[in-house]
């Protein structure tokens, strides 16, 4: 709903002496006696009440600001504030009680002997966080570029945006004007900066859509330079989000995120880290998939592109944090490992789906451990078929490995052995299962290998290692992934900016 022209017109107040009180301010109690001295020794005052119509009793011109119009167009932020007015100027303010300014101001001495020589005041209702937004939304001239929706007087709004297609199946959260404002504060960033063309419908996306969405998906506004940075990786060619739109497998963007920003925003990388119950992890997925549901048309169902035959619960949207913290020594993380400095807040996207778990409670060397992992990683997908992954390992497999002193790159080199295919099984035909590589001699590759010679059952820059998780448990996760390379999804990392 737009502002009128009404709505945004500057008030005006009276000459002569201003005060605007409340009566839930014990400041603004204790100088009631001081109006009144005013008014009767003095030029008279005033009073402009935020909260009670009849505060304070002894002053005869009150009006109450029942919608704190006046406070927002004034920026009182303390009450009590006094102002002296001419000519429809301010001209001089003081906030809380000094009886040195008030006896400047209004020209009376002694004032208030009763009273302490000063005296702090308390926040105006204009500030409080529960009406600051409202009010902004209500006076201020709004600089929203998007269509309003009028909802009639009697319809639910939550099922007139299920009605209107908005929702991805879960209730989102309406994005009034107030709720946008709001999300558009936690980034530096102008409303109308174009972010990203969302496929598949290739239509330009702006800041402020992206925070309308995530509004619907239920983020806070300092989550919302993750989302930016996640939409602007998603709507990259290497990462191919209309491609991973239209398989009919079924992986969606996974996000990780690293740096700083996992703490600020209290995100959750310990005990559940892939499920439910943090917000940040649950909203952040969620805010991407809405933005291409909602602006790039990324649907799916009757007529729509989103063809998974079968799709996963990740598809609504999956978002979790690296334990940084608590990585063993030669154990840099992800973004590290990305190419990005340690510290720097950053977001992966991986096109992927899961998780598959990896139980392994006995092995208490990296050598049986690591064999584990790779058995694992072979089954994805197909045993006969190359394949993407990531590791979300857990703390109790990752001990294994730091208490034999192995680093990253030293995991990385054992695993590389284990993952290589056998060319005669993986075969089209071979072991009764039609399902394969198909032999073409060596001129058939993949992923740079030459099929008779040495098939890799992953890419160079796959599995990523991401630590996350609990204390307890021997238990990691695979992330098992898409189409890797160029006829699929390449994991993209991005800075998070303000």
């Amino acid at each position: 709903m737009s502002a009128t022209d009404s709505d945004v017109s500057r008030p005006q107040l009276p000459d002569g002496l201003v005060a605007f009180v409340k009566r839930d301010c014990p400041t603004c109690v204790d100088v009631a006696s001081v109006f009144e001295e005013i008014c009767f020794r003095g030029p008279g005052i005033t009073i402009y009440t935020q909260d009670d119509p009849t505060f304070p009793e002894g002053v005869d011109s009150k009006h109450h600001d029942h919608d704190l119009r006046l406070s927002w167009y004034f920026e009182v932020e303390t009450v009590p504030t006094l102002m002296y007015v001419q000519d429809g100027t301010e001209m001089a303010r003081t906030v809380g009680w000094s009886r040195t300014n008030w006896e400047a101001m209004t020209g009376v001495d002694e004032l208030g002997m009763e009273l302490p020589e000063t005296r702090p005041g308390c926040g105006s209702l204009s500030v409080d966080p529960n009406f600051a937004g409202e009010l902004a939304v209500k006076f201020g001239e709004t600089t929203l570029q998007s269509r309003r929706v009028e909802f009639a007087v009697l319809e639910d709004e939550y099922e007139a945006i299920f009605d209107r297609g908005w929702s991805d199946g879960l209730p989102v959260v309406p994005p009034t004007e107030q709720r946008v404002t709001q999300m558009l504060a936690g980034t530096r960033r102008q409303p109308d900066e174009v972010v990203a063309v969302v496929p598949p419908t290739l239509v330009e996306c702006t800041v402020e859509k992206i925070a309308i969405n995530a509004v619907m998906a239920g983020c806070r506004p300092e989550y919302f330079p993750v989302v930016l940075a996640a939409v602007e990786a998603a709507c990259t060619d290497q990462f191919n989000m209309h491609g991973l739109l239209c398989t009919l497998w079924f992986s969606g963007p996974i996000i990780i995120v690293n740096g700083a920003i996992r703490r600020r925003i209290g995100m959750n990388s310990d005990k559940n880290a892939l499920g439910q119950g943090n917000r940040a992890n649950s909203t952040i997925g969620r805010a991407l998939q809405l933005v291409v549901r909602n602006v790039g048309g990324g649907k799916p169902g009757v007529g729509g592109i989103d063809r998974s035959a079968l799709g996963a619960p990740s598809k609504v949207g999956w978002c979790f944090a690296e334990d940084e913290e608590n990585l063993p020594e030669g154990w840099e993380p992800l973004s590290v490992t990305r190419g990005f400095e340690r510290g720097q807040d950053t977001v992966t996207l991986f096109a992927g789906h899961g998780p598959i778990g990896c139980i392994d409670q006995i092995s208490r060397t990296p050598e049986s451990l690591i064999r584990t992992l790779a058995q694992q990683l072979q089954g994805v997908g197909n045993r006969k078929l190359p394949s993407e992954a990531m590791i979300v390992m857990t703390p109790e497999h990752m001990n294994v490995f730091e208490a034999a002193g192995w680093t990253k790159g030293k995991f990385y080199e054992e695993l590389e052995p284990l993952l290589q295919m056998d060319p005669e099984s993986s075969a089209r035909g071979a072991q009764g299962i039609e399902e394969g590589i198909p032999t073409r001699g060596n001129e058939e590759t993949v992923f740079g290998s030459v099929a008779g010679q040495k098939i890799r059952k992953l890419p160079e820059w796959s599995p990523m290692v991401v630590r996350a998780g609990g204390g307890a448990g021997g238990f990691s996760a695979i992330l098992e992934g898409w189409v890797p390379g160029a006829k699929g999804s390449t994991p993209i990392t991005r800075a998070i900016a303000g």
